[in-house]
């Protein structure tokens, strides 16, 4: 079952039409993914986003490379995530997300898909590679990770819970989180992060009385009421007045508590690396410093130096040996290294940072995968 309705944010600093048409998927009703697009022609980007983002994190990527080329664009809200509602959204794993992935493409396109490349970003690109290592992805001609890599990922799991634990745990509006996102230097792109937080945050559910909510909102007010306990009525009718005022107030948490799927992390991270290199079709690692990369894939990029001189000897023999393109198809997947790219002006979330210089990483890599008729 498919809806379909035009998609735009909303909120007193902005009011953006995005370059997206919103689509509801139905496998069964305890099965709907949200789905935003754009394009009809062309190969199909398929856009994973990080843990607690949503698909509306690509929305700038996506206005800047469908002006640039002739593509579709897929972004998806991951289980878990953003407006997707299934059965079992607690259930992170690494291979349920990535049959997910296979699934909605099956959804999409049938049978018979047409030639895609997944682009990922932090937790996104490590489903990313689970789902082409599983082949879940049968028209699979390219895979992009963003900013992951196993050994970093790994050495910051011991510290994540207490970098969740620093975040605020609600704003009093949209715009707050747009400004505390930018200021924190979470999104370092103002366009980007007035579209992205709208998939992050969601209006409380909870009562303000409940403890979940009114401490982190009160908690200053609590302090400050038994620092000066000799203040009396005076101080605990303040106290109530500025509650009242708190209660009139909409208040917006996160849409996902990331700090309860840590059980998940080690399984979306641990051997990422060598399953990256083993993936048969042409890869791109995009970094915000060259000091991520881990020892598996600082070797693969080195061969994958080396490989890049093999094919352009190889490519001059095809002039004078025309059975020298097969022997460059050949070399191509038994090597099968990666490209990478590295942005260090960037944050975290390089593809919103620098949606442009991102763009112009993917058409080059697209150039090589697909033919210029599909362009």
């Amino acid at each position: 079952m498919m809806e379909y309705y035009p998609l735009c944010s909303s909120c007193a600093m902005t009011f953006q039409i995005l370059p997206f048409c919103s689509v509801k998927y139905s496998f069964t009703p305890l099965y709907t993914f949200r789905i935003y697009s754009s394009g009809s022609h062309g190969p199909v980007l398929m856009l994973l986003h990080g843990g607690g983002h949503s698909a509306l994190s690509w929305a700038v990527f996506t206005s800047v490379i469908c002006s640039r080329i002739n593509c579709r664009v897929v972004a998806m809200d991951l289980r878990g995530h953003g407006d997707t509602k299934v059965k079992n959204p607690d259930d992170l794993s690494a291979e349920t997300m990535a049959k997910d992935i296979g699934k909605v493409v099956e959804a999409l396109y049938g049978e018979n898909p047409p030639p895609i490349m997944i682009i990922g970003h932090s937790m996104g690109g490590a489903i990313a590679v689970h789902t082409a290592a599983a082949n879940h992805v049968p028209s699979l001609l390219g895979l992009c990770v963003i900013d992951v890599v196993e050994g970093t990922a790994m050495d910051a799991l011991n510290s994540m819970q207490n970098f969740l634990r620093s975040r605020p745990k609600t704003f009093k509006s949209v715009e707050n989180a747009i400004e505390w996102s930018v200021k924190s230097g979470q999104i370092r792109n103002v366009e980007s992060a007035r579209v992205s937080m709208v998939g992050q945050v969601k209006k409380c559910e909870e009562p303000l009385s409940s403890p979940g909510v009114s401490r982190s909102i009160s908690e200053g007010i609590i302090e400050e009421e038994e620092e000066d306990e000799e203040g009396g009525e005076s101080n605990h009718k303040r106290k109530k007045e500025d509650d009242q005022e708190i209660k009139k107030e909409c208040l917006y948490t996160w849409r996902i508590e990331l700090s309860k799927t840590e059980k998940y992390w080690e399984g979306w991270f641990k051997g990422l690396s060598s399953l990256f290199l083993t993936c048969s079709v042409p890869k791109l690692l995009l970094l915000a410093g060259v000091d991520r990369l881990d020892k598996d894939l600082t070797i693969g990029q080195m061969q994958g130096k080396a490989f890049i001189f093999l094919l352009f000897i190889v490519q001059h023999i095809t002039l004078l040996w025309p059975e020298g393109s097969l022997m460059s198809s050949v070399v191509g997947i038994i090597i099968g290294k990666f490209q990478m790219q590295v942005l260090p002006q960037c944050g975290h979330a390089v593809h919103e940072d620098a949606p442009e210089k991102v763009c112009l990483f993917h058409i080059t890599i697209m150039e090589n995968i697909f033919t210029s008729s599909d362009l």
